[in-house]
């Protein structure tokens, strides 16, 4: 037997390191995730612009040489509003009450509208659906005047259900869109199908088709309460005394200006601060609940 010694290798050679090659492809990809980052910046820096100046002395904040870092920071701008004489807690209690009240009423009456027009099909069903689709092309502005006159007639000027009436009835015709779509989306036949096993229409609805309904309930209800929180122009109307405001018209009483000392934009954008907070402790606290629900309920237990 014969061995064949084999030689070694006086040199392994290494692979060099293979080069990316910037193709189309990956250009495209970097030039849109660079667009990406500007869009962002461009969307997040007036919410920094105003968060950095609720924090700046209001004659710093109106000198000719722009600071974009925190510097100087004081907490004046408001501890004067948070004092009892600036009204910002009763405007608070009646953006706060109006804005709830609204959104128990849109989410009521939307609700059953989407519900009856995906699931029944009943007489003047397709002109419910255009009456809604016109009076969302309706123009706010040309409602005011009816509006001011009903609240008048029936004594709802500056008060909190003659305008979460106003903002329900402005609400309610995109929300039912809204919702219509929730709605059609869950067949009927889980519903019958839990009737087979005992449960009565009710009991089928409330356990099975309303769980699964919940991430559209809060999503109407976090367009709603939007839309009645930030609304200034209908409350303009509706609210015409200086003691009966929401944070809005509460926050225009900062833009007048006298003629020696000017616009505290200071204290503008303080005010401003506060408006956002309860926006975004609310959708804080309803965001990890909008993809809940979607199929609790609907397997046999």
């Amino acid at each position: 037997m014969t061995t064949v010694a084999t030689r070694p290798h006086a040199h392994v050679s290494q692979a060099a390191p293979r080069r990316r090659v910037l193709t189309p492809r990956r250009i495209g990809k970097w030039a849109l995730s660079l667009l990406a980052v500007v869009v962002a910046v461009c969307w997040a820096f007036p919410v920094y612009w105003m968060v950095l100046s609720a924090f700046t002395p209001n004659a710093l904040l109106r000198s000719t040489t722009p600071r974009f870092l925190p510097t100087r920071g004081t907490l004046s701008n408001f501890h004067y509003l948070l004092q009892s004489g600036s009204g910002f807690w009763p405007a608070l209690r009646m953006s706060l009450s109006v804005t709830l009240l609204t959104v128990v009423l849109v989410l009521v009456f939307a609700f059953l509208g989407a519900l009856a027009i995906s699931r029944w099909r009943f007489k003047g069903r397709k002109s419910f659906i255009l009456a809604v689709l016109f009076i969302q092309m309706l123009p706010a502005e040309g409602l005011f005047i009816a509006q001011y006159k009903m609240l008048s007639s029936v004594g709802l000027l500056n008060n909190v259900i003659g305008v979460s009436v106003i903002y329900t009835a402005a609400v309610v015709p995109f929300t039912i869109w809204m919702l219509r779509g929730f709605v059609a989306g869950i067949p009927a036949e889980l519903e019958e199908a839990a009737m087979v096993d005992g449960l009565s229409r009710t009991q089928a609805f409330m356990r099975i088709t309303l769980p699964l309904l919940a991430p559209g309930l809060v999503a109407s209800g976090v367009y709603a309460f939007l839309q009645a929180w930030n609304e200034f122009t209908v409350a303009l109307v509706a609210l015409p005394s200086q003691t009966s405001q929401t944070l809005p018209l509460w926050l225009r009483t900062f833009m007048s200006a006298s003629a020696s000392r000017g616009i505290d934009w200071a204290q503008v954008m303080a005010a401003s601060t506060l408006i956002a907070i309860p926006v975004i402790v609310f959708f804080l606290f309803v965001q990890g609940r909008m993809t809940s629900g979607l199929v609790s309920g609907a397997v046999k237990g």
